[in-house]
């Protein structure tokens, strides 16, 4: 039996024993390219030690039930960490140990290695686990060696892969071929893109780079220099310079060890123009052997560039019918939620008789509150009496992907039950009948990405487009989207439901945090795997008073508040009740152990000394001594204009405005009601004002701005006003991030052409 093989010795023919990225590797190395040496510890290394170690059946029989499984949070999480620790319990037996160390000592005395994952399934033309099984750099002498490439294999089974495998319906028995190869101790490190992953043009590369080890472009802990390269000429289109804080170097001690940089040294250009050509035409390389286009990470070390890792990029492209628009209308009112769904009505007038709804029936309420959230996610489409654009029900339905029209007035005494009905959530139209075609939760009218998640093909912006999220269970969809990462990761539903209708408060009092924390942690770790290595900024939860009182147990620790959306929330909560605020910095360390591109982010803060304090307990907890980490304020209360460099002073290095609490506090109108609508606007002189100097401020004292907020994917004159700004990046809703993409893009030709013609 064939346990471990030279890199050298291997192609895509062996991807079942060696695994997509070490067949990878092997093809690279066939290709001429500079791949660094090493060896792959086969698959069946793998399986002959769970065989030897009496667990295989044991195990290949656990994972089954867990992809069943992965959805019940109760118990998902403890059927993985059996898994892992019967991977550990079954050993390496000795032939299979011997012959990975004698190829481990082939390399040379007490070698540093690189060790990664290349799991069965793996980083393959139609699906990519990069970033969820584990990796390990510096890895020097045997008994460390071994031990990492059984923690390699024990990561097959950790929650965040075993619930993408399950969401890809992936069923087979998995296993895994682990990567050696020899550690490059990078001087400037990053990836390369054969197709433009924001726009998936073919005819360019796109070259990111940051100096040190490549975890920092990677993990998006730092802003990378980025480089767009014509395949055909190898001209530089264009470039970007990041502002590079920090790299990561192997110490003398051979563990990683962060440097700060001056800002001389962080803005400095990472790359000549022919070390720029050099790796683009490595890249270009690449595909042309692989016959498809390829993501792969490079590092330069000693004058010399290695291709450390390569694997396909995963996004196809496929293109709908539209949908027709021949049906009578039944009721107007305002578009929430792009796409179309038909069904049957369910008029519900009470969160309590939600079991009434039946699976694709169109959910018709007056409004929803966070309880709706179960029999939401049954319904086909929203249909509401009252709210905003920017209420509850829209918000939610955005992120089940949901067809929603709210604000219309008299839904529920003019839909009756059993009516068909199409939801036309574009136009914020209720058509009879039923549009033959379509598919629930929206017409498929553009590219749809691998995981069937609609696309469209767009421009490269300097202007970052992130995404918000509030659901786990759609993140792989979202991340499937040509968008930089996530802007915005919403607590509050992820909260609901690992609390299960529970105060936090009931929990601690029957000793019962615990679970808490491990769901929580499953559900923010999902979002980031899915992301990675593309950042995710999690918002701390911000429930109000009348939300926590809701559930079982608030009425005994809630108080009652008059006007909640300006009272015990936010910033000062977490002040207040330190031991909540815990159990959420708790989890995120969790998460962060395994994918360091999560940051944090503080909503609703008022005033200096309360964000002070609030940063303390940050500092305290395990997730504030962990490396990287970016702190983030959300501004939502107009104070922030005055106290933004007194934040900044303080640490925070990112502020993201609130633009739907920022315009209500500004311009002192209910968000939610329909009746006042016509005053609440994102663009009035004032808010922009108060926009312009929170951008400003962040420019001048070199943190990052953002945005999160519908109005630049629907106002194309707010996405220039954003750009004329400065803004770095903005976060809206998956459904309208290619639209947005679009508008920043138009608005940034603009200026271009405006400053070319005043030269």
């Amino acid at each position: 039996m064939r346990y471990v093989e030279d890199i050298a010795n291997l192609g895509m023919p062996d991807a079942e024993e060696a695994g997509g990225k070490g067949a990878n590797m092997g093809e690279m190395v066939a290709a001429g390219l500079p791949v660094p040496p090493g060896f792959v510890v086969l698959r069946d290394s793998y399986l002959e030690s769970m065989r030897a170690g009496g667990v295989a059946d044991e195990l290949n029989a656990a994972h089954r039930e867990a992809l069943l499984a992965a959805l019940d949070t109760s118990r998902f999480d403890g059927m993985c960490a059996t898994m892992k620790d019967l991977v550990h319990r079954a050993g390496i037996p000795d032939d299979v140990r011997e012959r990975i160390l004698v190829a481990y000592r082939a390399m040379g005395p007490d070698c540093f290695v690189a060790v990664r994952s290349s799991a069965t399934g793996e980083d393959g033309a139609d699906a990519s686990f990069a970033g969820m099984n584990e990796t390990y750099t510096n890895v020097r002498g045997e008994q460390d060696l071994i031990e990492a490439v059984q923690n390699c294999w024990a990561s097959l089974f950790g929650p965040r892969v075993v619930s993408y495998r399950a969401s890809r319906g992936f069923t087979a028995n998995p296993a895994m071929a682990v990567v050696v190869q020899l550690m490059i101790a990078s001087e400037r490190s990053g990836v390369a893109f054969t197709a433009d992953p924001t726009t998936d043009a073919t005819d360019r590369v796109v070259v990111e780079g940051a100096f040190g080890q490549g975890e920092v472009v990677v993990s998006g802990s730092v802003e990378p220099d980025t480089y767009v390269v014509s395949k055909e000429t190898g001209e530089i289109l264009s470039r970007r310079m990041g502002y590079k804080s920090f790299k990561i170097i192997r110490g003398d001690d051979g563990r990683d060890q962060r440097v700060e940089l001056d800002e001389s040294r962080a803005e400095a250009q990472v790359l000549t123009d022919d070390e720029v050509r050099t790796i683009a035409e490595i890249a270009v390389r690449s595909e042309r052997h692989a016959g498809c286009p390829q993501d792969t990470e490079w590092a330069i070390a000693g004058g010399k560039t290695y291709i450390v890792q390569t694997r396909p990029i995963t996004t196809l492209h496929r293109v709908g019918k539209p949908v027709p628009e021949t049906h009578e209308l039944l009721l107007q009112g305002l578009p929430a939620v792009p796409g179309e769904a038909s069904g049957v009505v369910r008029v519900l007038a009470d969160v309590k008789d939600g079991g009434r709804l039946q699976d694709g029936e169109v959910l018709v309420a007056q409004m929803t509150n966070p309880d709706w959230l179960p029999t939401m996610r049954r319904a086909s489409a929203l249909v509401t009496d009252s709210g905003g654009m920017t209420c509850h029900a829209a918000i939610v339905a955005r992120e089940l992907g949901l067809p929603c029209i709210v604000g219309a007035r008299t839904a529920t005494k003019d839909l009756k039950d059993g009516t068909v009905v199409t939801v036309d959530g574009t136009h914020g139209r209720v058509l009879a009948g039923r549009i033959e075609n379509e598919k629930a939760g929206g017409a498929q009218t553009a590219p749809v990405a691998a995981s069937g998640v609609a696309t469209v093909s767009s421009e490269v912006t300097g202007t970052k487009i992130y995404v918000n999220v509030a659901m786990p269970d759609r993140a792989e969809e979202a991340a499937a989207l040509d968008v930089d990462g996530v802007g915005l990761l919403r607590a509050e539903l992820i909260l609901e439901d690992a609390l299960e209708n529970r105060h936090p408060r009931d929990l601690i009092a029957h000793g019962e945090q615990d679970s808490l924390v491990d769901k929580l942690a499953t559900a923010v770790g999902r979002v980031a795997s899915a992301f990675a290595p593309r950042p995710v900024v999690y918002r701390a939860s911000d429930f109000r008073t009348n939300e926590f009182r809701n559930l079982k147990g608030g009425d005994e620790y809630e108080p009652e508040e008059h006007n909640p959306m300006i009272g015990y929330r936010g910033c000062y909560r977490y002040v207040s009740n330190p031991d909540l605020f815990d159990l959420e910095l708790r989890a995120l360390a969790r998460v962060r152990e395994q994918n360091p591109n999560l940051h944090l982010m503080i909503p609703f803060v008022r005033t200096k000394w309360e964000l002070e304090k609030c940063l303390e307990l940050v500092d305290a907890s395990p997730l504030g001594r962990q490396r990287g980490l970016h702190r983030w304020v959300m501004a939502e209360v107009p104070s922030v204009v005055h106290w933004l460099p007194e934040y900044v002073g303080m640490g925070i290095d990112g502020v993201s405005i609130g633009s739907n609490d920022l315009t209500q506090l500004m311009l002192g109108v209910d968000r939610d009601s329909d009746l006042c609508a016509e005053l609440y606007d994102e663009s009035d002189a004032a808010v922009l004002d108060a926009i312009g100097r929170i951008i400003t401020t962040a420019r001048r004292l070199g943190i990052t701005a953002s945005l999160c907020g519908q109005a630049p994917s629907t106002r194309p004159d707010f996405a220039e006003h954003l750009v004329r700004m400065g803004i770095t990046s903005i976060s809206v809703t998956p459904d309208v991030a290619a639209r947005t993409r679009r508008n920043v893009a138009a608005a940034e030709r603009r200026l271009l052409l405006e400053a070319a013609r005043a030269d």
